[in-house]
């Protein structure tokens, strides 16, 4: 392919057929078109598919836009009605938890369940889940200190390290996470030193990357004068001040300036996974 082929943008159909919500299909989705740069994906979610009626109007829209066909189901019969419909149209299909649910029937030496929407019961780990959620907007941003007590993370940041929404995703993995912003001039709490539970986080981020999202917070609530808060010097001095200090208090420290929210999560709950013990650690997975 020339080079000039290559950069021409390309535009395809995409069908996520599922008898669930269809949230796995478009995860699956977005990770796999991510690595096609020159390709916009036209996405057709068919959720809830549960009827033959809901799986027929499903096949109407895939024969008017033809593309790609992504698809979790459970029940056998609309499953190979769809595979069939799409072979004989030349529509490639693929059964996205196949291969994963193949190699555990193997290894686990039992059949898997024929459940629509297993994963979503509403289990005690769905209610940890709830719980964590809870305890995240209690204690965020410094609120209710003495609280995080109790916390499995607590996170500490300056300004725009993105201490929050880490909160919320790890609380939706169920982690009950708080977090502490840093304030130029004032000190930590002294009562984090006799907590003995929770695994603290410092987040750090290059001065370049923190000031340009203060100028937009700042641009986004229509304030223009010049600050301290986007300051270079200062935010240098707050950086380099907060990295000093978790090094002296011995916490672990990610750099999230080139990292997703996902990423800094995935990072953080390996840290935290390392730290517990062999017991705890089991507890955690199945959350």
């Amino acid at each position: 392919m020339s080079t000039r082929n290559a950069n021409i943008a390309i535009y395809f159909h995409v069908h996520l057929v599922s008898d669930s919500t269809g949230e796995t299909l478009v995860a699956m989705m977005k990770a796999s078109t991510a690595q096609f740069r020159s390709a916009t994906a036209l996405e057709h979610l068919h959720a809830l598919v549960r009827s033959e009626a809901q799986l027929e109007q499903s096949l109407k829209t895939i024969e008017a836009k033809p593309g790609v066909v992504l698809f979790t189901l459970v029940n056998p019969e609309r499953r190979k009605r769809l595979e069939t419909f799409c072979r004989e149209r030349n529509i490639p299909t693929v059964s996205i938890l196949d291969p994963t649910l193949s190699v555990l029937a193997r290894y686990l030496g039992s059949a898997m369940t024929d459940e629509i929407g297993a994963q979503r019961n509403l289990d005690d780990a769905y209610y940890s889940r709830i719980e964590a959620l809870d305890y995240a907007m209690v204690h965020d941003d410094g609120q209710n200190v003495p609280g995080l007590e109790t916390a499995d993370i607590i996170l500490l940041g300056i300004s725009r390290t993105s201490k929050t929404p880490t909160s919320i995703y790890l609380a939706n993995r169920g982690y009950k996470t708080g977090n502490i912003p840093l304030v130029p001039g004032a000190p930590l709490p002294d009562i984090l030193d006799t907590f003995k539970k929770p695994f603290i986080v410092g987040l750090v981020a290059s001065p370049d990357r923190i000031v340009e999202i203060r100028e937009q917070r700042l641009t986004g609530l229509r304030q223009v004068a010049r600050t301290d808060y986007i300051d270079e010097d200062r935010v240098r001095d707050e950086v380099r001040d907060a990295k000093r200090m978790f090094v002296r208090k011995g916490y672990k420290v990610i750099d999230v300036t080139r990292r997703s929210i996902e990423e800094t999560s995935a990072r953080i709950i390996n840290l935290y996974n390392k730290a517990r013990p062999v017991e705890e650690r089991r507890k955690d997975l199945r959350l």
